[in-house]
């Protein structure tokens, strides 16, 4: 008679004699090593972008950090490891693209770029003119695409290049009072997936997409909601972590963990693909 092994024996595996290139191989620790890449982070100064820097720095990429507040930067370089900072505002695309370009020109090739831009002005889209859509167009969709034409020379000569769009759950699930991030988040999933096709070899762009995240950001939005509505702030935050499985905020080193790791050679093989770092808030599959 066959001998049947139930869920609840244990002993052959428990009694096994163990194979110890087995186990060095499944259960080596993992570590990124970014030295000798020059990553660039837009919207460095607080929040996200902050968080996305240093996880970058400590993993020892050399950190281009860009934002318009030149002071804060100026901190945040004196804090990390392997930094310089760049002050341009986004909303200037002539400007900003004038900047971006002496520095590639003046430093040499970006390897990692990190598109990484404040949410636009909350409120329903039909509230919005036709110059709110251009301007955020512009923003958000004009300077990813700029970055991308500006530092593909240097990555495809080097054979390696990442980037990576931070935007939001609302490219996959409109957000109710969203209506601009819902617009434009989606097209640059769009844009972004069109991008992945025409790539070479070993350069890839991917999104991150944030839900629910404790920054800054989100506190405004939450007071204007409060505005709006009537509803007390903590009413009106309790209100989204009841949407949320995991029952919290997102924390801002959350994002930056699944941006560090497509920026790095362990995503070698991932390419135009839209994260959910939103702790099981999105219903869709």
């Amino acid at each position: 008679m066959p001998r049947v092994l139930r869920f609840c024996d244990l002993t052959p595996l428990l009694t096994a004699k163990p194979d110890p290139h087995l186990i060095e191989e499944d259960f080596m620790a993992i570590s990124i090593d970014l030295q000798g890449k020059r990553a660039l982070v837009c919207g460095a100064s607080s929040g996200i972008g902050e968080a996305i820097a240093r996880r970058l720095d400590k993993a020892g990429a050399h950190v281009i950090l860009l934002a318009r507040r030149e002071e804060k930067l100026a901190g945040l370089v004196a804090e990390l490891d392997h930094a310089t900072a760049l002050s341009a505002d986004m909303d200037d695309l002539a400007g900003f693209a004038r900047v971006i370009q002496d520095e590639i020109e003046a430093n040499g090739g970006l390897d990692i770029v990190v598109h990484n831009t404040g949410g636009p002005a909350s409120g329903p889209i039909l509230e919005k003119s036709e110059e709110d859509l251009v301007a955020v167009f512009a923003r958000h969709q004009l300077t990813a695409h700029f970055l991308v034409r500006a530092a593909l020379p240097h990555m495809e000569q080097a054979g390696y290049g990442r980037f990576v769009q931070v935007l939001s759950t609302s490219a996959k699930e409109p957000i109710e009072n969203l209506g601009l991030s819902n617009a434009i988040r989606a097209g640059i999933v769009g844009w972004a997936k069109t991008v992945s096709n025409e790539l070479p070899a070993g350069v890839t762009i991917n999104n991150v997409l944030p839900g629910f995240t404790a920054t800054d950001r989100l506190g405004e939005l939450k007071a204007a909601i409060s505005k709006r509505t009537g509803a007390a702030e903590d009413d009106v935050e309790e209100g989204w972590v009841s949407t949320i499985p995991e029952g919290r905020l997102g924390q801002p080193s959350e994002i930056a963990d699944a941006v560090l790791f497509l920026a790095s050679p362990m995503a070698s093989y991932i390419r135009g693909l839209s994260l959910p770092v939103e702790g099981g808030r999105l219903k869709g599959i």
